[in-house]
């Protein structure tokens, strides 16, 4: 038994070769909020979509699950009295769409440069063209259409804007890039073929890719979209998640709680922050845990020993990359939330502080100090606290002051954006606001809890006389705490 894991658009389209295993993610609809449970509103226009997609598959798929809408959307209700452990629904993987279903005269006229993502979308740009003729109709009616999807890749230049502090920015650009790529590698294909492909534009190949990205599964067999499964909708409290049993060809998921008639039934996504569920869906949280931030230092291209501190991070795994005509050497670290202010500071990665110690440094004795203490110890570099206490403190004041100056930007970017209740920017701009609205305030909040959490440990560093101790881990926390 496998998961059968949804895509992280920005490595699996970058033909699988940073793709890894994550917990299935679902996409829900035009929502910046919470799905909550809700009272089923039956969806007419899918009453015959069930059965004509078990006649397809030869198998009964659900007797527990009906098609309805909610506020988030096309959504899948319990139909009946659900059980704990009862098995909902089973798609054979007969009717789930790979990129094995592309023509074969679209196949040879692809180069291996095109990726999974960008075939699975050609299969659903044909399905669609064929409309009624199409064997799959009663599935691709069913997609989302041009302008119904939020991801951040169909996001214009100004929208992007909103979120420029966030990386998910540049996330959405070089996904951008990428398709486009990916476009005019295919686009010789497209001309050969007029009567299907002919007439497809940038814009249709770019929402066919989010709508892939955002859909499908990633398992063994590769990638698929799961006709059915991918009606249900996301609670990050459930442990439901979508299995491919490979045995039995089929793609199953097991109900994790009890379910009344008329409750809509949801899965679980993963653990993933407002960027990717954003980056990846199109939606957001108002308050998501898993929310986090990355932030980028430089050691100074005017520091003496800069090429000596490049040296020591470099063999010691703490890898610097050069970036523009300055050559600065530039490192990026994700933190998330430190949940306590008191505690070990858990959400900042040692590997920051490190950094800021190393950047601390202004001997070479200081900089061989460090590394004979790693050789002698685990190999982590400066994972302990300097026993100069006043550097300890110059060293995470350097964290505090850059983080300083983050949260600055964030509150500019949050008070720019339009209020929520504004009449004047149509429908889809004002959902985007708040998109944007929910990726800033989250991203915030975790600058806001380190910010306090490296405020705590130099105020007690400066007052007491014991304030901290060495843990074999590496680790250390302030005392009181």
């Amino acid at each position: 038994m496998l998961w059968a894991t949804r895509t992280f658009n920005l490595r699996l389209y970058q033909r699988l070769i940073f793709a890894v295993p994550l917990n299935l993610r679902i996409k829900l609809k035009f929502s910046s909020l919470s799905v909550s449970q809700g009272s089923c509103s039956l969806d007419e226009d899918s009453d015959d979509f069930l059965p004509w997609l078990e006649q397809k598959a030869g198998a009964k798929i659900s007797s527990v699950l009906s098609i309805g809408k909610s506020a988030y959307g096309r959504s899948l209700f319990a139909s009946k009295t659900i059980q704990t452990g009862e098995y909902i629904l089973k798609v054979p993987h007969c009717v789930e769409i790979t990129p094995d279903n592309l023509l074969p005269e679209i196949k040879s006229l692809l180069g291996d440069e095109v990726g999974n993502i960008a075939k699975l979308a050609i299969v659903v740009l044909v399905e669609r063209k064929l409309g009624q003729k199409s064997e799959w109709a009663p599935y691709i009616s069913c997609l989302p259409q041009n302008g119904e999807m939020h991801n951040t890749i169909l996001w214009s230049k100004d929208e992007l804007g909103m979120i420029h502090q966030s990386s998910v920015y540049q996330e959405a650009i070089n996904q951008k890039s990428q398709i486009e790529k990916d476009f005019w590698a295919i686009k010789p294909a497209l001309q050969r073929i007029p009567e299907l492909l002919g007439d497809i534009t940038y814009k249709d190949f770019m929402h066919a890719c989010a709508l892939v990205g955002s859909r499908a599964w990633e398992s063994t067999r590769g990638l698929s979209l799961i006709p059915f499964a991918d009606f249900l909708n996301h609670d990050g409290a459930s442990e439901s998640i979508v299995l491919s049993d490979e045995d039995k060809q089929i793609s199953e998921v097991i109900a994790d709680r009890n379910y009344g008639p008329g409750e809509q039934v949801l899965i679980r996504y993963g653990k993933f922050p407002n960027a990717t569920l954003m980056l990846d869906f199109g939606f957001s949280l108002p308050y998501n845990i898993h929310d986090q931030v990355q932030i980028q230092f430089t050691i100074p291209c005017d520091d003496i020993l800069r090429e000596m501190k490049i040296e020591l991070l470099r063999r010691h795994h703490i890898q610097t990359k050069e970036v523009n005509s300055f050559n600065s050497s530039v490192e990026s670290f994700t933190i998330k939330e430190v949940r306590s202010a008191k505690g070990k500071g858990k959400g900042l990665p040692q590997s920051l502080r490190a950094f800021a110690r190393v950047l601390t440094c202004t001997t070479p004795e200081e900089l061989s100090d460090l590394a004979s203490e790693a050789t002698q110890n685990d190999g982590r570099l400066a994972r302990r606290p300097l026993t100069n206490r006043s550097k300890e403190i110059q060293a995470h004041q350097i964290l505090l002051l850059r983080i300083t100056q983050i949260m600055e930007e964030y509150n500019a970017a949050i008070k720019s954006l339009a209020p929520v209740s504004s009449s004047s920017v149509c429908e889809k701009l004002a959902l985007r606001e708040q998109i944007a609205r929910d990726l800033l305030g989250g991203e915030l909040r975790v600058l806001e809890s380190a910010s306090t959490w490296l405020s705590n440990y130099c105020a007690t560093l400066n007052t007491s006389t014991s304030a901290y101790h060495r843990e074999d881990i590496g680790d250390y926390r302030t005392i009181p705490g």
